[in-house]
């Protein structure tokens, strides 16, 4: 676990609070229906950001957009892990229920189904011209592809940028590693220093070819998931070294989106969001990030494995300034913007609400969610959250403390063998997940239990062999 420093977000526990009091906030629908941008990085730290006390590094983009927008201070990833992370963010579900688990590798054959409703299928269903630039990681497969799934456009990786000849510890193991256009592979081991330019290069050049009908752009960037690679404009530039530097250009690519949608008159049109997948990769020491306060990282469901940074913003819509602190979490971004677009849910059950009213600043707003659970592995119910309280239920987690951190793109050794039992923290008092009030909080206790034993009956239970009457098959070859 990191050392904890202060950060004044961590102790804004009212709800929403607005910077901009004569913002008058409402649970209407607006009437204006905004084009969407989401950046999503890879392994970024909730801390990763200067407005959540970054060190070594700036991100002026970044923090104007929680300047000018909304930050939520308790954000989630579903799960800590890469495909099933995006599962949610395109589905609005668990990744479990839609039966998507850990990173899909070169080898999987299978991928999300064809029956589930990505963000990007909703959007098109509303004349949204839509494109994926980046790693998608649903499956590699024709059939698992972003353009099978409402993109009309895709450039990028298929699954995560380590999977391929140069690992560092299994180069053996990986293929090449293609860059694909549409459906087709157009390179192979392409030069990682391009990475996040060209991404951000395409997301600017669709914008400007679609300013004039709605649009819906998805960065998925593959950094800054080890190995990290910077251009020569960005290498060398921080005090934090590669890592430091790979996110000021991340950040300096959504200031080329913000520039653009200004350039194009497009900036009140537009709804920008930015969070990450899941929390830094810690065995990788200088070229991981880090969770600042928080316990743990990737790979657990402790709170600097999953919360994860989030920042939003829409002029005229959304107010200057708004800091929230109430838990939301990746499946709710599709049905919060099928609200904002008028579009229709699926017909199949999806886990994730409308939280617009947080975003929005609305004084009174509170998440809609009784609790949210965390997943990992294959379909292990490992933690839940329910307001101020975290409950971990008995399981084994990976650790990097008291163990050497790796340095210079090698990794450090986890220990697999720690174990928690069943514990309940008070996020408002103990961040940093170390003290079990089970004992004090009998009530809350039996509370939460209860509601993990109906997830457990609707999304099943590895741990407790509990099967769900609610998940879904992925898709497969």
């Amino acid at each position: 676990m990191q050392t904890a420093r202060p950060l004044l977000a961590l102790f804004l526990f009212a709800a929403c609070v607005s910077h901009k009091d004569s913002f008058s906030g409402s649970h209407d629908t607006p009437a204006r229906v905004p084009n969407v941008v989401i950046v999503f990085t890879d392994d970024q730290g909730w801390a990763d950001v200067g407005c959540q006390g970054a060190e070594g590094f700036a991100t002026p983009h970044l923090d104007r957009l929680a300047r000018e927008g909304v930050r939520l201070t308790d954000f989630y990833a579903a799960q800590p892990v890469c495909s099933a992370s995006r599962a949610a963010l395109l589905t609005g579900c668990y990744p479990n229920r839609i039966g998507i688990h850990g990173a899909l590798g070169p080898g999987a054959k299978h991928g999300i189904g064809s029956g589930e409703l990505t963000l990007a299928e909703l959007l098109r269903s509303r004349g949204f011209a839509t494109a994926a630039f980046g790693k998608w990681h649903l499956g590699h497969h024709p059939q698992f592809l972003p353009t099978r799934h409402g993109f009309d456009e895709f450039y990028g990786i298929p699954y995560s940028n380590d999977m391929w000849p140069h690992h560092p510890e299994n180069p053996e193991a990986w293929g090449d590693l293609p860059t694909i256009e549409g459906e087709r592979t157009v390179g192979l081991n392409t030069d990682q220093n391009r990475f996040t330019g060209d991404f951000t290069a395409r997301a600017v050049d669709f914008i400007e070819r679609h300013a004039s009908e709605p649009f819906f752009v998805y960065v998925a960037h593959p950094m800054p998931h080890v190995p990290l690679h910077a251009s020569d404009a960005f290498r060398g530039r921080t005090a934090r070294g590669l890592y430091g530097d790979v996110i000021e250009e991340i950040d300096a690519g959504v200031g080329d989106i913000l520039r653009a949608l200004e350039r194009l008159e497009l900036d009140d049109d537009t709804l920008v969001v930015f969070t990450s997948d899941n929390g830094p990769w810690l065995s990788y020491g200088d070229h991981g990030g880090s969770t600042g306060p928080l316990r743990e990282g990737k790979g657990t469901t402790f709170e600097g494995g999953v919360r994860v940074p989030f920042l939003a913003r829409w002029p005229g819509h959304i107010p200057a300034g708004t800091v929230c602190a109430e838990p939301a979490m990746t499946i709710d971004v599709l049905p919060t913007i099928a609200r904002l677009v008028g579009a229709e849910l699926p017909d199949h059950p999806i886990d994730g609400k409308d939280v617009w009213p947080l975003l929005a600043g609305l004084r009174d707003a509170r998440s809609p969610h009784e609790a949210l659970y965390f997943y990992y592995h294959k379909g292990e119910l490992e933690a839940l959250r329910s307001g101020r309280w975290k409950l971990h239920f008995p399981h084994r987690y990976r650790s990097m403390a008291g163990r050497a951190p790796g340095a210079g793109g090698l990794p450090g050794k986890y220990d697999y063998g720690v174990r928690v039992e069943r514990s309940l923290f008070d996020l408002h008092t103990d961040l940093g997940e170390s003290h079990d009030v089970s004992a004090e909080h009998p009530e809350v206790l039996a509370r939460l239990l209860r509601l993990a034993d109906a997830a457990r009956a609707e999304l099943g239970d590895a741990l407790t062999d509990v099967q769900g009457a609610g998940v879904r098959e992925p898709g497969r070859l």
